[in-house]
């Protein structure tokens, strides 16, 4: 995975580069070890410093391609439930579900919102929010929000971040991830100790607390 997040950062003034931003962020919807976040951080920072690629197109990218990629991730739990492949049977996935089903029942908006911006999270919550049927059309709306404002802060801070290394485009793109990394885990954790509730990785979940998963 790192390897393709470098080969995008090496091709940022070329012009498909914007594809496979679309193409990183739309399948990090619904599996998580594609770097979308680090992707997009790591060319605004470019950006800032080089001029490319356009920022507002990375921006508009980003954001449809999150958008489209939840709500894959949607059908799919939709379709197939929560239980069909071996990586969702792991322990701490079908803790993170158990959880997003829980959550959803309580507070949906807010926890569709702040879970874009964690990876194993937000396939969680996106996969239960379809396997346990909820709303469709609501679930459309607030991922459109989520895409957006999740676009907007990325983009915004590899911009940021990039202009102060004019000349070390690299060191700079590096930077910004880091700060993009230790932002997401800082949101984690205050969510968590809010709500009362665990991280969104799905450790120690009481098990009166889990949804009977849907028959598949």
């Amino acid at each position: 995975m790192q390897g393709i997040n470098d080969f995008i950062l090496a091709a940022a003034e070329q012009p498909w580069v914007l594809f496979l931003v679309l193409a990183c962020c739309v399948i990090d919807g619904f599996f998580p070890p594609i770097p979308s976040e680090s992707v997009v951080v790591g060319l605004s920072a470019v950006s800032g410093s080089s001029g490319a690629p356009n920022v507002w197109l990375l921006g508009v990218m980003a954001a449809v391609g999150a958008f489209s990629g939840d709500n894959i991730a949607y059908i799919i739990g939709n379709r197939i439930g929560i239980q069909r492949w071996r990586w969702m049977r792991t322990q701490r996935m079908q803790g993170a579900f158990r959880w997003a089903g829980k959550e959803l029942r309580r507070r949906s908006a807010s926890l569709i919102m702040v879970a874009r911006f964690i990876p194993i999270g937000r396939v969680a919550v996106n996969l239960t929010a379809g396997a346990t049927h909820f709303h469709h059309r609501r679930f459309v709306a607030l991922t459109a929000m989520s895409a957006i404002l999740w676009a907007s802060y990325s983009v915004v801070l590899g911009y940021f971040f990039g202009v102060w290394f004019e000349h070390n485009h690299l060191l700079g793109a590096v930077i910004a991830i880091v700060v993009a990394v230790i932002l997401g885990v800082i949101i984690d954790r205050i969510i968590s100790k809010v709500r009362g509730s665990v991280p969104l990785d799905g450790k120690n979940i009481p098990e009166e607390d889990a949804p009977t998963p849907p028959t598949v």
